[in-house]
């Protein structure tokens, strides 16, 4: 399989472990087909869940009532990470700019800036649970509550702002951490962080000039606290897995409702993304079935609540 080197390679390669039975190439080919409109319907419906849960909390700040809006505010927001997390692979729209222009506005949104993640994320995806090599292994540190750190978004939060405050400062990335980023990729990661860092700034500025808390109370104060409930999602799809190059063995697909299906813009069939990630996320259920039709058995899944359980009784589990 040929793989291209330079900053714009696709994240759609083939990374069915070798040996393994394959989807029929038909139905594959069928599957791997854009929709604007399947893309645009959950965009749109995502984005109209933000706007109601932003206008009822902004209608109900201050009272009980804001309560429950605060945190699905939070929630929606944070998920809006799987519409990034889509583009990167540029199967949300049929178009490439659209695909691009998606991430960037949603990066901005989350302080994760596009360019970054997405090569960040083509690394994840060729060397998944590689100890040496993946560049979002989740317990990396291996102490004993890392687990609980991870879930509580604040390490996910200190290294995306450490990261963009590095970057644009520094002009340089850091290579401890970020080995999979060329002389190019470096520049366009710096570039993207100062835009990024000056458009804070500018509605940091706004903000004070008018002396409105809207951005902290609509925006980082719901999208911050709430992290968690998004963390979970990054926790599951790897955590515990074997350090195998079989996407069958390394993934985790999780059994949930309807509903968080359609939050997680389907990821949630993460065994079957990753074994053929070109395959937009409309298309990942029916995908899932074949696979598991070829196999004659279901991937490693899992629940949220499993989990939960799992991930707060790890320091348990560890010895002193």
């Amino acid at each position: 399989m040929k793989r291209a080197e330079h900053g714009e390679a696709p994240l759609n390669e083939d990374f069915a472990a070798p040996g393994k039975a394959r989807v029929d190439p038909d139905l594959l080919r069928s599957l791997m087909k854009k929709s604007d409109m399947a893309g645009g319907l959950q965009l749109a419906s995502h984005l109209a869940a933000i706007a109601c849960s932003g206008t009822g909390l902004w209608l109900t700040w201050g009272s009980w009532w804001g309560v429950p809006l605060f945190a699905a505010h939070g929630m929606l927001v944070n998920w809006l990470y799987a519409a990034q997390h889509e583009s990167s692979h540029d199967t949300v729209f049929r178009r490439r700019w659209m695909n691009e222009w998606l991430g960037r506005v949603t990066g901005f949104i989350l302080i994760y800036p596009r360019d970054h993640d997405r090569w960040q994320h083509l690394c994840h995806h060729r060397h998944t649970q590689d100890p040496e090599r993946d560049s979002e292994l989740v317990f990396q540190s291996g102490g004993r509550f890392s687990g609980w750190f991870s879930l509580s978004g604040l390490s996910f939060w200190r290294g995306l702002i450490t990261n963009l405050v590095l970057h644009a400062v520094t002009g340089r990335k850091q290579p401890r951490y970020e080995y999979y980023l060329n002389a190019d990729m470096e520049r366009r990661v710096v570039a993207e962080a100062r835009w990024h860092l000056a458009g804070y700034a500018l509605i940091a500025t706004l903000s004070v000039w008018s002396g409105s808390w809207a951005a902290i109370t609509m925006w980082l104060a719901p999208m911050m606290a709430m992290s968690w409930t998004h963390q979970i999602q990054n926790i599951i799809e790897h955590a515990g897995m074997p350090f195998t190059n079989d996407t069958w063995t390394n993934t985790r697909t999780v059994r949930t409702n309807p509903l968080m299906r359609r939050l997680a813009w389907q990821m949630v069939y993460h065994t079957a993304h990753h074994t053929y990630p070109g395959v937009p996320f409309h298309r990942l259920a029916i995908l899932h079935r074949a696979i598991v039709t070829v196999r004659g058995e279901e991937p490693v899944t899992s629940t949220y609540g499993e989990q939960f359980a799992r991930t707060l009784g790890e320091p348990f589990r560890r010895p002193a």
